[in-house]
């Protein structure tokens, strides 16, 4: 059933497959179909007015936020600002500019999830050098993470095998880089981890990331291969909690099994759907697309 009173951009790169096949759904429920450039929106606050090729994103019943940049910067969360005064319009916004906020910043995502005392790896977030290469030392293996990535780009591991000097020297160049250290203990994991699908904070199903290379990381960005995954009881209530310390429309929450048990990487800003799609058969755009326009028509 066609419901073509309702308005619904996707704020998302153009032409990438995940950006349009939500605006594909979309499209069909509604007969509306406006992909969103984020880059190219101008806002107006004086008038206020936030447009996109010659039309106003006030003008909208909702937004969905599928992609905000193909890689994470500071920028991104000036964007996501943009987003934020749009809904002083009134405009509908999945998930929330403020919660995304919070999710892109490794670190707040980070506190937040300690501060739930959920299951991490050790983690160490200084800007004093001698203290991060004691804490490689310690953890014979870390790794170094920027404050704002995805796909595991710009991680370094560092072995403290290499010698101090070599150690050292390495991060003092990652400083001049980020200018801080977020440095976690590299665990022994199974080669693989999940990805745990949540949607209006209910859980979907789960799939794996499989590594498939050398790579120390599962990401498909390095390898890896999406497949099926059966997690227990209290992993399901680990990303659950985890995820439940945000308010997001759609998300995946990473969780891998170690020796010492489950731990906790992160709750994604955005949540993807190609591992849904072909590790488990669900279509989650389509779903996604369901939720906001039933959440949408029951608000109106």
């Amino acid at each position: 059933m066609i419901k073509d009173d309702l308005k619904i951009a996707v704020v998302g790169i153009p032409g990438k497959w995940s950006t349009e096949v939500l605006a594909d759904e979309i499209e069909a429920q509604t007969g509306f179909r406006w992909v969103i450039d984020i880059e190219k929106v101008v806002a107006d606050l004086s008038e206020p007015s936030v447009r996109y090729e010659g039309r106003c994103l006030c003008q909208l019943d909702g937004i969905i936020i599928k992609k905000i940049s193909q890689t994470y910067s500071p920028t991104v969360i000036d964007r996501l600002e943009i987003l934020r005064f749009v809904e002083k319009c009134g405009v509908q916004i999945f998930s929330k500019p403020q919660e995304i906020i919070r999710l892109v910043d490794r670190m707040s995502c980070t506190v937040s999830l300690a501060k739930a005392d959920i299951p991490m790896p050790p983690t160490i977030i200084t800007e004093d050098l001698d203290a991060a290469f004691d804490h490689v030392e310690k953890f014979g293996e870390a790794i170094l993470k920027p404050l704002f990535s995805t796909k595991a780009r710009g991680m370094e591991v560092l072995c403290c095998d290499d010698g101090k000097k070599a150690v050292k020297q390495r991060l003092k160049d990652y400083y001049d880089k980020q200018g801080f250290f977020y440095l976690q203990k590299k665990l022994a994991l199974p080669g693989k981890d999940m990805g745990l699908v949540f949607l209006g904070g209910e859980y979907r199903g789960a799939y794996a990331r499989v590594s498939g290379s050398d790579s120390w990381n599962t990401t498909i960005h390095s390898g890896g291969k999406y497949a099926e995954a059966q997690p227990s009881d209290d992993i399901i209530d680990m990303a659950y909690r985890a995820q439940s310390q945000f308010d997001l429309s759609y998300t995946t929450v990473d969780i891998a099994e170690t020796e010492d048990g489950p731990v906790c990487f992160e709750v994604s800003a955005f949540g993807g759907f190609k591992g849904a799609h072909e590790g488990l058969g669900l279509n989650m755009a389509k779903e996604y697309a369901d939720y906001v326009i039933q959440t949408l028509s029951t608000a109106s």
